[in-house]
């Protein structure tokens, strides 16, 4: 009878160890999520998640279940909840040109 294969789920919030790292994360999902501010705020729940929840929400002045509900990628955060996580994270937000 054959083995029975075990798979685990994959979370790349396992794997963002360094603040670049989360950086090209948040980079990568910036250029392919278009105008889904959804996305985004997933992106960023998945940065939060890799950081340590409790202590985001704590540098966000944020209640940890508001964090939960604004980064699910259910819905899209108010920008200032952006900004605040964006700070909390210790990244930063940049405008380029827009290519093409």
């Amino acid at each position: 009878m054959p083995r029975k294969l075990k798979t685990k789920r994959w979370d790349v919030a396992e794997h963002l160890r360094t603040p670049e790292e989360m950086a090209a994360y948040l980079e990568a999902c910036f250029e392919i999520a278009g105008d889904d501010a959804a996305f985004i705020a997933k992106a960023l729940g998945d940065i939060a998640r890799a950081k340590g929840m409790t202590q985001v929400a704590r540098d966000a002045g944020l209640s940890r279940e508001s964090l939960y509900k604004a980064l699910s990628g259910d819905r899209a955060p108010a920008f200032d909840t952006v900004l605040k996580v964006v700070a909390a994270l210790g990244l930063q937000l940049r405008a380029l040109p827009a290519k093409g």
